[in-house]
């Protein structure tokens, strides 16, 4: 598949790539490296744990959260924050986020890659401090919880915010950049020690401090964004900018749809955390595999009505998916063929247009129910099998899966 890319190495960037210290943790040979952490994700206050403290933490309606430990199936109710319109994840923090701004919620576990080997940690949980802005942003994070930057885009101002993750790891909210661009439809994907932000038609590199970086690269209608251990990519309306650092070299690289393409782009991607295959839906048409290593598209037909479709990217290609109907599905990556089903367990929620999440890890994947008051953990590889069942406090709209 073609692709395009442009290599931009002011003097100024490569100086800021060499004080950045350590970005998100991906594979050598991944475009996003960065120097070595001595810490490996480690934070004062933080206790290293054997084995990674996995848990679900939810956001009710009204805005209550609540963190579900999946080790030994205890709840702890960790606060409040406003009514959410949206919900954001790395795996660590939760961002909640509706018309006023985004709320920010610290689960207090979390997973460092070091890529052969991983380090587990855990900390107090706690709600953090609000960022103000106007209409319901969209977040975009790497794939680390304790360094470089999570960006916020605010439709209603046309608001760029860089925050610095490593403040958040320590309670703190800091914005490394806030500048005003075109309002509408936009983001900011944090990619190693800069940031590349979508808006007005294009995509700017810029610096920690908002200083733009050389050309810009067109992208209409920015929707959708994800890291991968390859680097950050934002949906365009012909394709996908991939943004990534390779050596000290900022790279900007655009992976348009295959030639004659009719089928709706993709507007949402998801994938196992980090993993560099995503998935994302082409309308009602089929599904979109994108391999940001190989920067290639593949169409996969849908064999039935879907709502939502991750990719899991393990040795069996794996793709996890949500009918219309509320079954989790099974599907094969390299056709596109169901595996495995499960019985319809959200069907209520979808009928009454509720948010419903389907997350995968390398194991499992989990899925909320908000009108059915439920939370499942279902083994994909074993027939989709529901493994357990949680009935918790309070309805979960929103969750995500944290400490991975």
């Amino acid at each position: 598949m073609s692709h395009s890319s442009r290599r931009l190495a002011p003097v100024g960037v490569l100086l800021l790539l060499a004080l950045a210290g350590c970005a998100a943790p991906p594979a050598p040979s991944a475009s996003t490296a960065a120097p070595e952490s001595d810490a490996h994700g480690r934070i004062d206050g933080a206790a290293e744990v054997a084995e990674p403290a996995l848990g679900l933490t939810s956001i009710d309606a009204g805005g209550r959260v609540s963190h579900l430990d999946l080790l030994d199936e205890t709840t702890a109710e960790l606060g409040v924050v406003r009514a959410p319109a949206a919900v954001h994840s790395d795996g660590r923090y939760l961002f909640s986020a509706d018309d006023d701004g985004v709320s920010i919620v610290d689960s207090g576990v979390w997973t460092w890659d070091h890529v052969d080997h991983f380090h587990y940690y855990r900390a107090p949980a706690r709600v953090l401090d609000e960022v103000a802005g106007e209409g319901v942003a969209t977040i975009a994070t790497s794939n680390s919880s304790t360094s470089g930057g999570t960006g916020v885009f605010f439709p209603g101002s046309g608001e760029a915010v860089l925050l610095d993750t490593e403040a958040l790891s320590k309670g703190e909210v800091v914005e490394k950049f806030r500048m005003t661009t075109t309002a509408g439809a936009g983001l900011v994907a944090p990619v190693g020690s800069f940031a590349a932000v979508a808006a007005g038609g294009e995509v700017s590199l810029r610096a920690a401090d908002g200083a733009p970086l050389g050309p810009t690269t067109p992208c209409i209608d920015p929707a959708g964004t994800i890291t991968t251990r390859v680097g950050a990519v934002i949906g365009c309306r012909d394709g996908a900018v991939l943004a990534s650092v390779e050596g000290d070299q900022p790279v900007v690289e655009v992976v348009p749809y295959p030639p004659g393409t009719t089928a709706p782009r993709a507007t949402a991607f998801h994938n196992r955390e980090g993993r560099p295959r995503v998935a994302a839906l082409a309308g009602d048409v089929g599904i979109w595999i994108l391999d940001t290593r190989a920067r290639t598209w593949t169409l996969l037909p849908a064999p039935e009505p879907l709502v939502q479709v991750t990719a899991v990217d393990d040795k069996t290609a794996n793709v996890l998916a949500l009918s219309a109907g509320g079954r989790a599905l099974t599907l094969d990556g390299d056709s596109g063929a169901v595996r495995a089903a499960s019985v319809p367990l959200v069907s209520e929620s979808l009928a009454a247009g509720l948010p419903v999440t389907l997350v995968a890890d390398q194991q499992r994947a989990y899925l909320n129910g908000p009108a059915e008051g439920r939370l499942w953990e279902i083994d994909f590889v074993d027939g989709a099998r529901i493994a357990r069942e949680f009935t918790p406090e309070r309805s979960p709209l929103f969750f995500a899966e944290t400490g991975r």
